[in-house]
Formats: C-alpha cells, sequence, structure tokens
C-alpha cells in the first residue's frame, strides 16, 4: 500500500518537484511589514522579497502550520483512505509539530483506523528537505510507509546541518539565539558558523575570522566522516558562495553529488541576508 508524503514549507523544496513526486507542503506564514504572506501557493512571498526588505529594515516574524490545517490535511486522507507519514520542521524551532499532533489526534478520534505517522525531523531547511527528498525517492522504490519512516529516523541522528551567517542579530531577535551568542558573534570581520546540535537546539559551534576561513571550516565540519555522497548547500541571496561550497565540497572524496537550493523564506527570516547553509549526512549521530 503506498502512502501520502508530506512536509512543512521549512524544507524549501521546489514546488514544482513537490507536485510531480506527490508531495504536499504546508505552508508557515510569515508577517512583513504588517501584512501576513503564504510560503506555498502562486501568492507566496518570495525570499528575494523578504530578504530586500530585511536589507532595508524589515522584521518579519513567522507563524507555524496551525492545528487547522493539519486537521483539514489529515480528514481529507483518512476521507479518502490514504495513510500519511508527515515529516515535521523541528520541535525545537517553532511550534508546527505540536500543532501536528493536537490534529492527529483530533482526525484519529474521528477516523480510529486511519494512519498519520509523524516524525519530527529536529532538522529545517535543506535539512528538512534532504530528509524529504530521500522518503519520496524511498516510497518510489517501493518501500513502505513503516520501511520509509524507519528510514528517517535511522537517517535524522546523522543528519548535520551548519549556518554560516553575516549577522546573528535576526536569530537573537527571533529567539533562537542567546543575546550573549549573538554579541560574540558580531565582532569585526567575524563569521559565525552554527549548527544544529543533537537536541535539535542551534547553537554556535566556532566564530572564524574571514569569509575565506569560514567557508574552508564548514567545508571541514561537514565532510567529517561522511555516509552519503550527496551534500546540500543552501544560500539567501548569495549564490556566488553557494557555488563556491559546491566546488569544495566535490573536492572530498566522499561526496558525488551537490544540491544547490535557496533558502525558503521561513528560514531566510531568521537568519538574514547573505546566509550559507551546509547539510551532509554522517556515519555517526552528531
Amino acid at each position: 500500500m503506498t502512502f501520502k508524503l508530506l512536509t512543512d514549507s521549512t524544507a524549501d523544496l521546489d514546488e514544482n518537484w513537490a507536485k510531480a513526486h506527490d508531495v504536499e507542503i504546508l505552508g508557515l506564514t510569515i508577517q512583513l511589514d504588517v501584512e501576513i504572506y503564504e510560503t506555498v501557493g502562486p501568492n507566496r512571498l518570495t525570499s528575494e522579497k523578504l530578504l530586500e526588505s530585511m536589507k532595508n529594515g524589515g522584521k518579519p516574524t513567522t507563524s507555524q502550520v496551525n492545528v487547522g490545517q493539519f486537521e483539514e490535511s489529515f480528514r481529507r486522507h483518512a476521507q479518502n483512505g490514504d495513510a500519511v507519514l508527515y515529516l515535521a520542521f523541528s520541535s525545537v524551532l517553532s511550534g508546527t509539530y505540536q500543532s501536528s499532533m493536537i490534529a492527529r489526534n483530533l482526525v484519529l478520534e474521528e477516523f480510529p483506523d486511519a494512519t498519520i505517522e509523524i516524525v519530527d525531523t529536529l532538522a529545517a531547511a535543506g535539512g528538512e528537505g534532504y530528509l524529504s527528498v530521500l522518503a519520496a525517492a524511498a516510497r518510489d522504490e517501493g518501500k513502505t510507509l513503516e520501511e520509509t519512516k524507519a528510514m528517517v529516523i535511522d537517517i535524522l541522528p546523522r543528519l548535520r546541518t551548519y549556518f554560516l551567517v553575516d549577522d546573528l542579530y535576526h536569530l537573537m531577535r527571533g529567539g533562537r539565539l542567546s543575546k550573549t551568542s549573538a554579541i560574540m558573534g558580531s565582532l569585526a570581520n567575524i563569521k559565525p558558523l552554527l549548527w544544529l546540535d543533537k537536541t535539535g537546539k542551534l547553537v554556535p559551534l566556532a566564530k572564524i575570522r574571514g569569509r575565506k576561513k569560514a567557508l574552508k571550516e564548514v567545508v571541514s565540519q561537514a565532510t567529517k566522516s561522511i555516509a552519503h555522497r550527496t551534500a546540500v548547500v543552501a544560500y539567501a541571496n548569495d549564490l556566488e558562495g553557494a557555488e563556491s561550497l559546491k566546488e569544495s565540497l566535490l573536492e572530498h572524496d566522499m561526496i558525488d553529488e551537490v544540491l544547490i537550493m535557496p533558502l525558503g523564506p521561513v528560514i531566510s527570516a531568521h537568519v538574514g541576508p547573505g546566509t550559507l547553509a551546509v547539510f551532509t549526512i554522517g556515519k555517526d549521530a552528531r
């Protein structure tokens, strides 16, 4: 029996790809300059518009996928007899996962025989997207929901996420980083490198002086004890930096492929312009 694969807009998946591979994306929302924007669909807020606003002093705020959105989706699939696997944005960074669990319980009261499985990926952006791509591939190869879920759960502790940011102010403003860490990482010519630790929390990893050294350090961290030969690079209006990271990653013997993708508006709202990110899968848990 096949199943429906769901994720959310923080996975930064291309919507055309998602449609072609039957992956449903539920959208968080963003408030920017007193307007509320969707992050999925034809009228979605683009990262370009968001980042331009942030350069000019805009202070966006994001809102989780609410219980009603999940309830509508889960109920629709339950009515159709579809089994569902939802790969959720990290519960440490958003209340989206908790909303999905509440909605799941509500729908199961009405449809007790429905299959609605939810995985807290403890991931974001290209990391969450990477897991979604692997899950879609597993399903297309004939893996069951249970087998696909087990694969994701096996991989997610080994998923590595690194963010190289230009300005920690945005993470501090959104409550994802302490004021002390933000101040320490804002010294002249210092490039803060952050990562998601084993609990899914975004924490400082290193403070590197100079962009060139910082890019080299990201590659060094991301390529330690690699288990998968594909890496993902994401960027917020710094395609040149992303291309440079791709070239450096491909020089590593264990990397055969590097996917480049723009950071979506939700993650961009928290990390700000000029951010670069790298996602790899290691042999051991982080």
